[in-house]
């Protein structure tokens, strides 16, 4: 069952309280709250939902963070901080002092990280999936590669969603454009393109996570992508020394939507995630 929560109403238009983001909510048990990407919105990984529908006992909860999805924009600055802060009030209204895990994708991988700075003793683990670590120009990154295009495919595009679509996409064939289509390209229609722009100039945060608190004892996976020539593979390995429990994997055949490249692999390192979190948590 599907629980969706938006702006709260008043008379008139609706006012969004400052914490809140639209989230969209299934199961019950141990929370876990999961972050998409800069440009995107939830659904980049709702492709994970099978892994936890095959199990019991987690409420997930996918959020929309400021400015993306159908979730309200930031009233001040848009940068890292704030994006943090207002993940941080979500988390503490909606959760309260229960404990959770929390997944994070790309830019959301490190409002995950700061989760774990802020919020440690309630974080039980984490899931970073092709994680931001570096600013770019200091990132160690692969050579540019395509793996399958299909030309006819990319000739009948819209000619915006197309050059979205080849910047990142690994396989530009109808299999990769299916994946896209349904989970990248909704949430990059729906963010507000001046936000997206703004946190560009402030993307990471003045401190890092790791800087900010000690070693991390939760149970902890990183899944990379081999061919990801947006984040990379190797500035990741840097995260470990602070995550001493962390499964680190990365994933040949994947770019930077690496559960979207090879999801078979991915669903198998979550759901190994998965079980040890539970049976600690048990």
């Amino acid at each position: 069952m599907t629980e969706e929560t938006g702006p709260t109403k008043t008379a008139g238009r609706p006012k969004p309280a400052r914490w809140l983001l639209h989230h969209v909510e299934f199961g019950s048990g141990t929370p876990v709250v999961l972050l998409h990407g800069h440009t995107a919105d939830h659904r980049l990984l709702l492709p994970l939902e099978p892994v936890f529908a095959a199990r019991r006992g987690w409420r997930r909860l996918y959020a929309d963070l400021p400015g993306s999805g159908r979730s309200p924009r930031l009233t001040g600055p848009v940068t890292a901080e704030a994006m943090g802060e207002a993940v941080l009030r979500f988390v503490d209204k909606v959760l309260g002092t229960e404990p959770f895990a929390v997944v994070g994708i790309s830019y959301g991988g490190q409002l995950a990280r700061h989760l774990i700075a802020e919020r440690g003793p309630r974080v039980l683990g984490a899931a970073l999936i092709a994680p931001l670590v570096r600013p770019a120009g200091e990132r160690t990154l692969p050579e540019r590669q395509v793996l399958a295009r299909d030309d006819a495919l990319l000739a009948a595009l819209d000619p915006a969603e197309r050059e979205v679509f080849t910047s990142v996409a690994l396989y530009q064939d109808d299999a990769g454009w299916n994946a896209f289509r349904d989970h990248v390209l909704p949430g990059f229609r729906a963010h507000h393109r001046e936000d997206a722009a703004e946190l560009l100039k402030s993307y990471l945060f003045r401190e890092a996570p790791e800087s900010r608190s000690g070693a991390h004892d939760g149970i902890h996976l990183v899944v990379t992508g081999r061919q990801d020539h947006v984040v990379g593979w190797r500035d990741q390995l840097e995260l470990l020394d602070h995550y001493p429990h962390a499964t680190y994997a990365v994933v040949d055949g994947a770019g930077h939507n690496v559960h979207l490249d090879q999801p078979d692999t991915v669903h198998g390192l979550l759901g190994n995630w998965l079980d040890t979190l539970a049976a600690q948590r048990d």
